[in-house]
């Protein structure tokens, strides 16, 4: 199991805001690029992601589908890793003590496929930074959703 973690300075539900819009999954999923559809219904369990990974034209379509979810507190994943295989990922929402932020945690499994067969250290060495990216990257959409956007009298353009 891969555990990655980050304290981000707004709520469970911000963060679960951003998990629940499965149209914003490649802008802080690291791999995904592209977003092909959302069933509708996402986050609901047995909904999908239908994603594409990787650089134009080489990029790989795929899929993430929801395992179970509990709004503001996790959301659980099957995501398909191409010729990898499969990882089961729980992103789980816990308020801080002082209630002025989230601890986001992120654990990710190898559950089939090849990569299932690399030792832990190795996967740990493979997919911790790319979860502590993501983590970076939805901490930041999450953060964004409770800054209120400037007018443009507030930040004229130059």
């Amino acid at each position: 199991m891969i555990k990655t973690s980050r304290v981000v300075g707004t709520s469970p539900d911000n963060v679960f805001a951003v998990l629940a819009d499965g149209w914003s999954y490649a802008g802080w999923v690291v791999g995904n690029s592209h977003i092909r559809d959302v069933d509708a219904g996402w986050p609901s369990v047995g909904t999908r992601i239908h994603h594409s990974a990787g650089a134009w034209p080489a990029q790989i379509e795929d899929t993430t589908s929801v395992l179970a979810v509990e709004p503001g507190k996790y959301l659980e994943l099957e995501a398909h890793l191409w010729v990898l295989g499969t990882a089961r990922v729980r992103i789980s929402m816990v308020p801080t003590h002082n209630g002025t932020g989230t601890q986001v945690i992120m654990e990710e499994e190898i559950v089939g496929g090849p990569a299932k067969r690399l030792p832990a250290l190795v996967q740990g060495m493979m997919f911790r930074p790319r979860n502590a990216e993501s983590l970076a990257r939805l901490g930041d959409l999450a953060l964004g959703r409770d800054t209120p956007a400037l007018n443009a009298t507030e930040a004229p353009l130059q």
